[in-house]
């Protein structure tokens, strides 16, 4: 995967969370983002990480985005360590 792959599949997870209101609801009090600011922040590599990061957090997310997505569940991690701060991830 690329870079540009990589930022291509966090911007279909932000679609995939902005299509359910109670799971965008949850990420945008995660990051302190608003709705207004999306459109300028979803050109932000780090941005884009902290929307894989909300999906990492919980498997049940990455089953259900993979799933929507008809992706394999590495995926989104292998995109994660791509972008903006990405390298560091650790699971303990």
């Amino acid at each position: 995967m690329k870079q540009e792959s990589a930022e291509t599949l966090a911007l279909r997870a932000l679609g995939w969370l902005a299509a359910d209101p109670e799971a965008m609801q949850g990420f945008l009090g995660t990051t302190g983002a608003s709705p207004a600011d999306l459109p300028v922040l979803a050109g932000d590599t780090a941005f884009l990480g902290a929307v894989l990061d909300y999906i990492l957090a919980e498997d049940s997310r990455v089953i259900a985005f993979c799933d929507a997505e008809g992706l394999p569940y590495t995926v989104p991690l292998q995109a994660r360590q791509l972008l903006a701060g990405g390298a560091a991830w650790h699971w303990t």
